[in-house]
């Protein structure tokens, strides 16, 4: 079965749902394809996004979905898993529908790979977090830890100093010969505790966190634990641009995964292709992502615009 849209929107995030909602109020025949994997799931709460502070996750999803469909666009809970392009784009869904659309948005967003700590993943998006501008007011002077897994990790410990001055930072597979004299000097000069060690585990009573525990240290098997009430992580982000890539777009190494090169509306060098939210780069919060698709799905609908009007034009002079 093949269905033919002037838009299919991959994902059905902030990012998808807001280039979604442009093109539903343009007129435009829209489909929102969503696997139903937000990368803020884990989160109860999301915070930054003004209006919508402290709003769950999903009711602000839900609420995303409840609008775009009252213009006309189309959703649908399915994972694209192929994607061809020839005069259009031709979208393979993984429940065997095929659909076929002039633009096609990429809204995958990205994956938070934790690093293989016991019991970190349980804890995620409770007291195991990743961004103090995200969660840091909610447990602001609480004791914090922060799990090293590159140098990069004492800028994150630097800057959860804004939200509590009791602040340890735990080396696990970061050797102390890789701080540099800067990095040790800042440390300091914000009264943040260094401890070397790989971290075992965590201590959970009563459902939240208690404690880091440390190997070595004692002549204990257990190691040395850590009161702390917070964890900060660094998650490596794996970006979903599997489609994007297959289309042949340009794409970019950073150092937080590769990302598709987009102008400054989100195209991408393949014409009728574009990416936002998460899947065109690591640092779009709910509020950039949504804006991100604001600016996509305008530019489409001028896009699709102009070139009906220029077909409309050169057949008048034939």
């Amino acid at each position: 079965m093949t269905d033919v849209y002037e838009v299919v929107v991959v994902g059905g995030g902030a990012a998808g749902l807001s280039a979604a909602l442009v093109l539903g109020r343009a007129r435009r025949r829209t489909l929102v394809v969503d696997a139903g994997e937000p990368r803020n799931a884990p989160a109860a709460h999301m915070q930054g996004y003004l209006t919508r502070d402290g709003m769950p996750p999903a009711e602000f999803l839900a609420a995303g979905r409840e609008e775009v469909a009252r213009y006309g666009v189309e959703l649908v809970r399915d994972r694209a898993v192929d994607v061809r392009k020839g005069e259009d784009f031709a979208v393979v869904l993984a429940g065997g529908r095929t659909v076929r659309a002039r633009q096609l948005v990429v809204a995958t967003g990205l994956r938070d790979e934790l690093p293989p700590v016991p019991g970190l993943a349980e804890r995620f998006g409770r007291d195991v977090l990743h961004c103090p501008y995200c969660h840091g007011w909610e447990v602001r002077d609480q004791a914090f830890g922060v799990l090293a897994t590159s140098p990069l990790s004492v800028h994150q410990a630097l800057m959860v100093t804004q939200w509590s001055k009791d602040v340890t930072l735990f080396l696990h597979t970061v050797a102390e010969e890789e701080l540099t004299d800067e990095d040790l000097r800042r440390l300091a000069a914000a009264g943040v505790r260094v401890v070397p060690g790989e971290v075992a585990g965590l201590v959970v009573e009563d459902d939240r966190l208690t404690g880091v525990r440390v190997t070595g240290g004692t002549p204990s098997a257990g190691g040395t634990v850590h009161d702390r009430e917070v964890l900060f992580v660094a998650p490596r982000p794996v970006p979903q641009t599997d489609l994007v890539a297959r289309l042949g777009a340009e794409m970019s190494e950073t150092p937080f995964g590769t990302y598709p090169v987009v102008d400054g509306r989100g195209q991408t060098g393949v014409p009728g292709l574009w990416a936002v939210g998460n899947a065109s780069g690591f640092a779009e919060q709910v509020v950039n992502a949504a804006s991100r698709g604001y600016r996509a799905g305008a530019a489409i609908n001028g896009e699709l615009l102009m070139a009906d009007l220029d077909a409309a034009a050169a057949a008048v002079r034939v």
